[in-house]
């Protein structure tokens, strides 16, 4: 790299600091936080520390009509309830401008989406006042631990920057909400650049971090696009040593940078839609054992399907009522998926009728949506319309929340048995990293 930025040093305010290793866990109901909190418990037993983040978005708030109270109310019972004493966050995921405010208050971790911002003209005289200012991302670029260097002219600046700093400014203008709330260093920024169309090359990446760190963003972790689909509850649908390639530069692109711009030390990766990812935990894990990196991975639906899967398991009313919730969904397929189109894959003639499920026992419907690779009775299909489906519960109310109650004791052992073995122990303890190393 041509004349190499000095890293300066980021504002002196003491900050609120994100673990290494963070576990993002939705709980759509408010139900499960002991369950999750279990998990972690036992990672924690067998010597590794991993944070729980306890995140839901404000779509999901509209749908269920809960408030984000709630998420830190059901947190901190069940931090007390299992005597936790180690950190732990409430996240306001996926917040925009005009949705944020009503989060401030209860969480003190913020996912700042600005995807919808990525492509949008930027301010001009801002452009060229970036461009200008880091001449050293034009030339040759050699990021460590990657082989090939990479060689780039000012307009290949000029025109990554154009197409990201109207994002990277919005993600700012709500930072800068949020500070002004509830004070610099009271609160864990990440910022959200999944949604978008392609994966952001390690260039791309370089830049957006540069762009962060000079809006004085100190964010402790980004959510870059990964190739491959991310589908919601079920595997990693791509090319897993491609995968695997760009997820070890994006480790070695942070590293570079939070070297030479004022990033905080300990920004680090979160995969978004990372439930259920099996096929590219091993990579990762490779990788975070390799680099000793830290990682965030968000999970979110997951959870009400082991609720589901916790209520067919227990036979009786609550089998009934998990067929209840399959008819329900199936018949509004359309509406349940469109919102959430990018992120699943249905095949309709795939998924078994409405008739077929009411005759199923427990052991045929659970073995249909318990998310086992090797069991030929699972259907991915009916777990991603089920995944999307809790829509329909909500509608229930009352009754769908009595029977998570009287089938707790399965449907806590599921989630717990879920997010300890089947996501943590492959991806987190396999990475044979220990606290502080």
């Amino acid at each position: 790299m041509t004349a190499l930025a000095r890293r300066r040093k980021p504002r002196s305010f003491a900050m609120l600091t994100l673990a290494k290793f963070s576990l993002g866990m939705g709980d759509r109901f408010a139900h499960q936080a002991k369950a999750q909190l279990r998990a972690c418990q036992k990672a924690a037993e067998l010597g590794v520390e991993i944070i729980p983040v306890w995140n839901k978005s404000n779509r999901e708030h509209l749908t269920i009509s809960s408030e984000p109270l709630s998420v830190r109310s059901a947190a901190d019972a069940a931090v007390q309830a299992l005597h936790w004493t180690r950190p732990y966050h409430v996240d306001a995921d996926h917040i925009r401008f005009d949705t944020v405010d009503r989060f401030i208050p209860h969480s003190d971790f913020f996912t700042i989406d600005v995807a919808d911002s990525i492509g949008q003209a930027p301010d001009r005289e801002a452009l060229r006042a970036f461009v200008e200012r880091h001449g050293e991302l034009a030339g040759r670029i050699q990021i460590p631990e990657i082989a090939k260097p990479f060689q780039t002219q000012p307009a290949d600046v000029e025109r990554i920057a154009g197409k990201h700093l109207a994002a990277v400014r919005e993600a700012g203008r709500i930072y800068r909400r949020i500070a002004s709330a509830k004070g610099e260093g009271k609160f864990i920024t990440e910022v959200s650049m999944d949604e978008t169309d392609s994966p952001q090359t390690p260039v791309e990446l370089l830049i957006i971090l540069v762009a962060l760190a000079d809006e004085k963003i100190p964010l402790q972790t980004i959510a870059p696009k990964f190739t491959g689909r991310f589908n919601k509850g079920v595997d990693y649908a791509g090319d897993v040593a491609q995968f695997e390639t760009e997820f070890n530069d994006d480790l070695a692109v942070i590293r570079f940078a939070v070297s030479r711009y004022p990033l905080p030390a300990n920004l680090k990766l979160s995969v978004h839609s990372g439930s259920d990812k099996f096929s590219i935990y091993a990579p990762m894990a490779r990788a975070l054992a390799k680099t000793g990196a830290g990682l965030h991975l968000k999970t979110a639906g997951t959870t009400w399907l082991e609720e589901l899967i916790g209520l067919a398991e227990s036979g009786g009313a609550g089998l009934d009522l998990a067929k209840e919730i399959y008819q329900a969904a199936r018949e509004h397929l359309e509406e349940l998926c469109a919102p959430y189109a990018s992120v699943i894959d249905i095949r309709a003639e795939r998924l078994p009728s409405a008739e077929q499920v009411r005759g199923w026992s427990s052991e045929e419907f659970v073995a249909a949506l318990r998310h086992d690779p090797n069991d030929p009775r699972f259907n991915a299909d009916l777990r991603q319309l089920l995944h999307v489906g809790y829509k329909i519960a909500a509608k229930m109310g009352g009754c769908f929340l009595s029977l998570l109650k009287e089938c707790e004791p399965a449907v806590s052992r599921n989630v717990t048995d879920n997010l300890f073995e089947r996501h943590i122990r492959p991806l987190f303890l396999a990475a044979g990293t220990r606290p502080g190393s």
